[in-house]
């Protein structure tokens, strides 16, 4: 592929998640350690196009997550959290800071920002801070000076294109920034000693110092938490935990049957409950994709469905885990075996923010409805 050429829209995204997952998953137990990351398996994601499949089709790319092709995102998303959770982690931060630059950014900025994603630079999105040393801007000439922090970082030292918020420093509601990283800089993984996820390379980043350009400001004020599209995103990240899921589940499926245990009918219904839950979780998936793409609900009724889809898919993680540590016994928490590590990864990265709130909200508005319940997703 051509420097700077994006895929096409004839472009197989599927299949070369396929393909990267694979490779991904035969590597992800010797990454299984602090301060590590998978940088083979995010040059395969740009030599195979998958970092530079989310231009847009406007501007020749191959319009990755748009409408009609927000399944194949879905699916690609899947494919790479069952490679690998961390991979996914990071994926799925790249595909959200690219949605972000083409809602947002101006036609210059797109041009300079998708032709970097074509180049293999990883985008990621960062906003959560350390109080009290949360990111500020200031005027600095002709560019922005930053000072400040961003926590839980993930591909902290190997993200060279962080969309940041930071909030004026004379005051103001946050904006968002891309600012160019060079590898290896600013990042400081020593807090991230996690049960899981240890390949996420997740840190504090440190950009007290750095100078941008004043067009490293991308959208409005308060632009990223503009809904529908704020929370409404969080079915990716529910894509990539099914794929970590399912993952689980083969291995689980895998165990069962060298065991030669297929013939206990105990553990054929813990096998059976486990299917229907991951089955549950593609529907929730599949579907609160299709909702945020098709985009003509209310945008609180988008962001409800979409909460409740991440809480069931947390729920089928969960279901999956307890099922399958059940039936395969001490032997799936013992060190070497591929259950342990899965299990693991999983259960972090199922923890994301205030799983109680997002259900309480869609909760909330699924009760001022006035439609049946039939039509409650209706257009």
């Amino acid at each position: 592929m051509d420097q700077r050429t994006p895929p096409t829209i004839s472009f197989d995204a599927p299949a070369a998640a396929r393909r990267i997952a694979a490779q991904a998953a035969a590597r992800a137990a010797a990454l299984d350690c602090d301060g590590s990351f998978p940088l083979e398996d995010v040059r395969a994601l740009a030599g195979s196009g998958l970092l530079a499949a989310l231009v847009p089709s406007s501007a020749g790319g191959a319009g990755l997550g748009e409408e009609p092709r927000f399944r194949k995102l879905a699916d690609v998303l899947r494919r790479v959290g069952y490679g690998n959770l961390a991979l996914g982690r990071l994926y799925e931060g790249h595909v959200n800071a690219l949605q972000i630059i083409a809602r947002y950014g101006t036609p210059d900025q797109q041009r300079s920002l998708f032709g970097d994603a074509t180049d293999g630079h990883l985008f990621g999105v960062w906003n959560t801070e350390p109080k009290p040393d949360g990111l500020t801007f200031s005027q600095s000439g002709e560019g922005l000076s930053l000072t400040g922090r961003k926590a839980f970082a993930s591909g902290a030292g190997f993200v060279t294109r962080a969309l940041v918020t930071a909030r004026p420093s004379a005051g103001g509601a946050p904006m968002m920034l891309v600012v160019p990283l060079d590898a290896g800089t600013r990042a400081d993984l020593s807090s991230w000693r996690a049960l899981g996820m240890r390949a996420s390379a997740t840190g504090t980043v440190d950009f007290t110092g750095l100078e941008v350009e004043a067009g490293a400001v991308i959208g409005g004020p308060d632009d990223y938490h503009c809904q529908p599209f704020f929370s409404g995103g969080a079915w990716r990240f529910a894509a990539v935990q099914l794929g970590g899921i399912e993952a689980v589940f083969d291995v689980w499926r895998r165990h069962i049957r060298i065991g030669g245990r297929g013939g206990d009918p105990h553990q054929l219904a813990r096998l059976g409950e486990g299917a229907i839950a991951i089955e549950s979780g593609r529907h929730w998936v599949e579907r609160a994709a299709g909702i945020v793409a098709d985009d003509s609900l209310p945008p609180d009724r988008i962001v409800a469905f979409v909460n409740l889809a991440r809480v069931a898919v947390e729920r089928a993680g969960l279901d999956v885990l307890q099922l399958s540590q059940r039936s395969v016994g001490l032997e799936g928490f013992l060190a070497g075996h591929p259950l342990e590590r899965l299990s693991r990864d999983l259960a972090v990265y199922l923890r994301q923010p205030a799983p109680d709130r997002a259900l309480h909200l869609a909760a909330a508005e699924i009760l001022d409805g006035p439609e049946e319940a039939g039509e409650l997703w209706r257009p």
